[in-house]
This record gives C-alpha cells, structure tokens and sequence, in this order.
C-alpha cells in the first residue's frame, strides 16, 4: 500500500467515476491527492471522505487561467507535482453530419486542449523536478473509429498523439507521459440512466470479456503507470478494454463463444 508514498497528484474529473476511484486509490497507496474537478459537491464530498491527504479544487480544464492557479496552489500547499492523470472528459454523440461545430469543438476543447494545458502546466515543475508521470486517459476509441463518435474520437486519438510528443519532449527530463485507453466503463458517463449491470452487459457479447469495466480497473492501470514500477514507460499505450481493439466476434465461426 506505498506505491505512491510521498508523491502528489493531480487528478482531472476526479470528482466522479473513474477520477474518483483514481484518487481513492492514490490515497491508499500513499499520495496526496488534489481532486479537480467542475463538480463541486461531488468533489467536495469526495475529499472529505478522503481526509486531510486530498483536497478539492474547481477546474475547467480548458481554461489556462484555471490550470495556473491550480497548479500554484498544489505547489504552495504540496511543495511539488509528480503525478498528473488527464481524465476529465466529455462525450458526444452525432453523425458527422449532423453534429454541430459547437459540439465538435466542445469535446476537442474538454478531451485534447483540457490534456495539452495540463501537460503545459505541470511541465516545467516536473522537468526542475528532473522527475514525474503524466497519464493521460484516451479511451479505446482512440485506436479505432465508431459511427457516432467524431467528436469524441477525434479528440482521443489526438490524446494518443499529443501523449507521443510529451514522451519525446518531457523524457530527457526524467518525465514519463503515457497513455490509458479504457474500454467501455460503467460510469455515469456511459451510462447515465443507471442500467443495471447485466443489462449493460449484453451490450459486450462481441468483446472478449463480454462484460463492461468497473472504474476500478482502469483507476489500477493508472497507478501502474503513475507509479515508479512503470519506470521505464514512455510514450506507451496501455489499453484496459476487455479484449475491445482486439476485434470483435464473428457469430457462428470457430472461436466465438457459444
């Protein structure tokens, strides 16, 4: 349980999801834990079940003014960063055709520009520092396309990209920038009318698991990464998918399930 023993992190949409089982973890495994987030009672409500190793502070991750403050303010309060997780995100569904520019902008605004200012802004502590982990959370849908999902998709693949050029850029710093790419993950986000779990499942029958993530799951691949055993990853592509890039099943071929 000291896997993150006297590191702070900073942790995006940490207010709910897979940002708030992210920060749960952290704390278990030693960190202290800065909780940013729009969503201020979750997010307050959160720290305070944390206790004094976290803390809650509003972010609008596409906002710079927002990013400098916070980030001076961990600073004064923590003495440094090494851990910063991109997780805040949005989705947004629409047929290429018919999704607005204001939506399109929306989720590269929130998913790509909200990730390129924080990598901005935590930069040059970790780089003074000579040390630090940035992971950055794309999603499967940042290896492959889906019908609906321009917006979203776009944004995430260029998460993997901008993750490529902080590795080459932050590396000779001593700081690592790598990249989770989450499956489908019961969340509110995925999930907003609360399905019960099975039914959410039958909607995974071509995944390999045939079942969807808990955040869990994908909060432990980031402390892998966020922590000094991933010591020599960089630039790397960690996907927590079930089984969903690998491909998907042909029903009736050998191989698939009955």
């Amino acid at each position: 349980m000291d896997r993150l023993t006297n590191k702070v992190a900073i942790v995006t949409g940490g207010a709910r999801g897979m940002g708030a089982e992210t920060c749960r973890l952290f704390v278990q495994e030693g960190a202290r834990v800065v909780i940013a987030d729009l969503l201020e009672a979750e997010g307050e409500a959160l720290a305070r079940e944390l206790g004094d190793t976290a803390c809650f502070r509003r972010l609008d991750v596409s906002d710079e003014a927002n990013w400098e403050s916070l980030v001076a303010e961990a600073v004064e309060r923590f003495g440094r960063i090494d851990v910063l997780v991109n997780n805040a995100a949005v989705l947004v569904f629409g047929a290429i055709d018919e999704l607005s520019k204001r939506d399109f902008e929306r989720a590269v605004s929130v998913n790509l520009v909200g990730t390129f200012l924080g990598i901005r802004a935590v930069a040059p502590i970790m780089k003074s520092q000579r040390a630090g982990s940035i992971v950055n959370i794309s999603s499967v849908d940042g290896l492959r396309g889906v019908n609906a999902l321009a917006a979203y998709v776009s944004s995430k693949w260029g998460v993997r990209g901008l993750t490529k050029v902080a590795a080459l850029e932050l590396g000779h710093h001593g700081v690592r920038v790598n990249s989770v790419h989450p499956g489908g993950v019961n969340t509110v986000m995925s999930n907003p009318a609360g399905a019960p779990l099975e039914e959410v499942n039958k909607q995974y029958a071509n995944v390999p698991m045939q079942r969807v993530g808990n955040p869990e799951e994908i909060a432990r691949a980031t402390l892998f990464l966020a922590s000094d055993e991933a010591s020599y990853c960089n630039g790397s592509e960690l996907a927590v998918d079930g089984g969903m890039a690998a491909g998907a099943y042909y029903p009736g071929l050998p191989g698939a399930p009955a």
